[in-house]
């Protein structure tokens, strides 16, 4: 259970760093700029993205060695491309029913609902990424959730239990399945 807060807190600190890129480019490009929102969240996204996975790998999530580092990568972007559209989906609703020009004629309203919905597409996302990467990408098979549900099982059914996973299987796929010349 420590490990799993220790991650969680890890987890925030660099989704804090990350969110601040996000969010300072954003509001540059939407304040200063006056860039549509869904447009200049797509890139500041994206910026923040490469640092969260970078971040993310170094620091929260270890590799597993029963995964491939393609694979990694594949469902690092795949939960990406989903929080991309999850973020552009919820900015865009906040500035909804606004003009067409809105980001020009009603700037001051259109930012602040801008960051609105920046903040709450924030912590979707953030709970998207962390439930995906922790049963995908993460090498911590540990007993935390059995013990919340108050039972402990023994190491030889925690193995088991691993191994008929879907997250371990899948890491075995992708080691068989790795091109040639690829690590």
């Amino acid at each position: 259970m420590k490990k799993l807060i220790e991650q969680i807190l890890k987890f925030g600190v660099v989704g804090a760093v990350a969110f601040l890129i996000d969010w300072g480019i954003l509001n540059l490009l939407v304040g200063v700029f006056h860039m549509h929102n869904v447009i200049a969240g797509t890139i500041s996204f994206t910026i923040a993205l490469v640092f969260n996975y970078f971040a993310s790998m170094k620091y929260v999530f270890r590799h597993r060695p029963d995964m491939a580092r393609w694979m990694e990568m594949a469902i690092f972007l795949f939960s990406a491309v989903v929080g991309l559209f999850i973020n552009g989906l919820i900015i865009w609703l906040s500035t909804y029913g606004m003009n067409k020009d809105a980001f020009i004629s009603q700037h001051a309203e259109y930012l602040l609902r801008t960051n609105v919905g920046k903040l709450i597409a924030t912590v979707v996302v953030a709970i998207w990424n962390f439930i995906i990467r922790k049963w995908l990408l993460d090498d911590t098979h540990t007993n935390a959730m059995n013990r919340l549900r108050g039972h402990v099982l023994s190491e030889e059914e925690l193995e088991a239990k691993w191994e008929r996973s879907f997250s371990h299987r899948l890491g075995m796929w992708s080691i068989e399945h790795t091109p040639k010349g690829w690590k």
